[in-house]
């Protein structure tokens, strides 16, 4: 949750909003820190207030193996306690799985018993190009790190699966002209090392040969436009607003 500056980021939390309504168990998740300071952050208590009522919320207290005193961890609850009743707190290392298991048994415990929503083949409710475009979106995040925002979108513009080989074309969508020329790279090397990782993972996930051709469009303001926010994936699928022009973006190919 955070203060939104633009419409992805009101959608942003519209989302956090939503699937913690729809949720079984939240889990909302602190970091304890060395001290264990039993000051609760105005970020974190505005977050779990915009947590529904009623909603079983387990509190987490993380990195507990920075807590030299373990008896400190104590003077944490009745701060967090004073703005909600959890139906559990527990104390976890992440990074060494410490009190993990204990924690997937807390959770397992709180889960109502129910059908199963989908067959036990099916591995996820979105499509193959889905995927896809994550894992073009994945490499220029990990390739840009701060370079680039994190707002970038891909969206998948052709998608063709034939006998030996599945040919795809994807679009990257960013909204400065900056943006674009640090996602291409110098000589195109950066996109085309964006192109080889994605692709790799694209046919492992496919089963087959794939052809992946990466394009870069520079889409001003696409973060605060509503219906370019459907077509790029991130808009209210239950009113869709009408789609508008391509505008004035520009685009620069490459194929890897």
């Amino acid at each position: 949750m955070h203060k939104p500056k633009n419409r992805l980021g009101q959608r942003m939390n519209d989302l956090a909003t939503g699937s913690a309504a729809d949720a079984d168990v939240v889990l909302f998740v602190v970091d304890v820190g060395p001290r264990a300071a039993p000051e609760v952050r105005p970020d974190d208590a505005e977050a779990l207030r915009a947590v529904p009522e009623g909603k079983p919320v387990v509190l987490v207290l993380n990195k507990i193996d920075r807590v030299a005193e373990k008896p400190k961890l104590l003077d944490v609850l009745p701060t967090y306690s004073a703005l909600r009743d959890f139906a559990a707190v527990v104390p976890v290392s992440a990074r060494k799985r410490d009190g993990t298991e204990r924690l997937l048994g807390v959770i397992e415990g709180l889960l109502p018993e129910g059908e199963h929503l989908y067959p036990e083949d099916e591995l996820s409710d979105r499509p193959v190009r889905f995927f896809v475009a994550e894992l073009v979106r994945e490499q220029v995040l990990l390739r840009t790190r701060q370079e680039v925002p994190h707002g970038v979108a891909v969206t998948v513009d052709a998608y063709e699966e034939r006998k030996k080989l599945t040919h795809i074309t994807v679009s990257v969508h960013v909204a400065k002209e900056s943006h674009k020329g640090i996602v291409i790279g110098q000589g195109g090397k950066m996109l085309a090392a964006i192109g080889a990782a994605a692709r790799e993972r694209a046919e492992r996930l496919i089963g087959q040969k794939v052809h992946l051709d990466v394009r870069v469009k520079t889409t001003p303001g696409w973060f605060d436009d509503a219906a370019r926010l459907v077509d790029l994936g991130y808009g209210d699928q239950g009113g869709k607003p009408t789609r508008r022009g391509a505008g004035s973006a520009r685009t620069t190919r490459i194929e890897p």
